[in-house]
């Protein structure tokens, strides 16, 4: 246990976390932090800012063609719908008072799913998933109780509240694509990027996907298509795969950042909403299509079905995502214990 702070009782009942620097008790953000907050984004950035931005893009773009293997074949109109198709959803999301509301819901209903993931994570490991544990005269036989007690910090917040997240995603996820559900919505975008884009019906369906899912997962909905794909669209899958977050690891990011930015799930949802377009079109500079496609003006779903029923799905669900929170875990560990030795390293060289 790291180090214990005495905290006074409460005249309700439970007991109250130690409040952290800069945040209401119990990690949320105070009203006026909200308001702050609300008051930044809303300003969008300075001219100066914007201009970076915008100058950051056509970099990006221009390394791009320079990476190209065919420069000469490159199809502007697709990279021009692309990046029209991420600034027309950045408008729709961001500036737009539909486009807001849609997406404060759905930051609603994700901090409310972490709230569900809590719960199970309580189960197994009890108060360990919050950062502040009662410990001493606090903790009775039901629990923690009011009284004059002391708090430790565990320090293992990531471990015990993090990583479950990525297994409840990754459940909620698989059940959702048995059910159907996540299907109609990648239909939608999928079709949108063929008709603006021209982008063929399999590629168009595996960036789609990964709005909502990882870049394992992704490329199911095509595998049917896969043995026939062009390299360009084989390009296209891995890209889409590299420029978005899946489902689970978003969610894990809302659990460690929605205490400071409380609308942060909307952000992330943007940004991996706009990401797809944008993907495709960088995909088409480095590797444009020069081949026919098979799938071209088609978007099929053809995505096999191997679990018995819903609760089978979950099942399979949960253990691919604890094999993912396993291996963002280890990699953790291994890369930043890794970066602690270059550190040391690097001081002890220079003195």
């Amino acid at each position: 246990m790291a180090e214990a702070a005495q905290q006074p009782a409460q005249p309700e009942s439970g007991v109250v976390e130690p409040t952290q620097p800069g945040l209401a008790a119990g990690g949320n953000v105070t009203a006026a932090q909200r308001s702050r907050i609300a008051r930044e984004a809303a300003r969008g950035g300075t001219p100066t800012e914007k201009a970076t931005s915008l100058l950051g893009l056509l970099v990006f773009v221009g390394v791009a063609w320079l990476l190209s293997v065919n420069r000469s074949a490159v199809r502007w109109g697709v990279v021009v719908w692309g990046l029209g198709l991420q600034f027309t959803f950045a408008v729709l999301i961001l500036l737009t008072r539909p486009g807001r509301a849609f997406f404060d819901a759905l930051n609603g209903v994700f901090v409310a799913l972490l709230g569900y993931t809590n719960e199970g994570a309580s189960f197994l490991f009890g108060n360990l998933v919050r950062p502040n544990v009662p410990v001493g005269p606090a903790e009775g036989p039901f629990g923690a109780v009011t009284a004059v007690g002391t708090w430790a910090n565990t320090g293992a917040l990531f471990a015990f509240s993090v990583l479950p997240t990525i297994i409840f995603f990754s459940s909620l996820m698989t059940l959702l694509y048995y059910v159907g559900i996540m299907q109609f919505f990648v239909r939608i975008f999928a079709r949108l990027m063929v008709r603006t884009m021209g982008t063929s019906g399999a590629e168009s369906l595996s960036a789609a996907g990964n709005i909502f899912v990882g870049q394992t997962e992704a490329p199911l909905l095509v595998k049917p298509f896969v043995k026939t794909m062009t390299n360009s669209e084989l390009h296209a899958v891995m890209t889409g795969g590299f420029a978005t977050v899946a489902g689970g690891v978003m969610a894990a990011y809302v659990g460690l950042l929605v205490a400071f930015f409380p609308d942060i799930a909307g952000h992330l949802i943007a940004a991996s909403v706009m990401s797809a377009p944008a993907a495709l079109a960088i995909s088409k500079i480095m590797y444009p299509e020069t081949e026919e496609s098979v799938t071209r003006g088609e978007v099929k779903i053809e995505l096999e079905k191997t679990d018995a029923n819903a609760i089978d799905a979950a099942a399979r669900g949960a253990s691919e995502g604890l094999g993912l929170a396993l291996n963002v875990g280890a990699m953790l560990l291994a890369f930043i214990a890794l970066l602690a030795l270059l550190n040391g390293l690097l001081g002890w060289v220079t003195g």
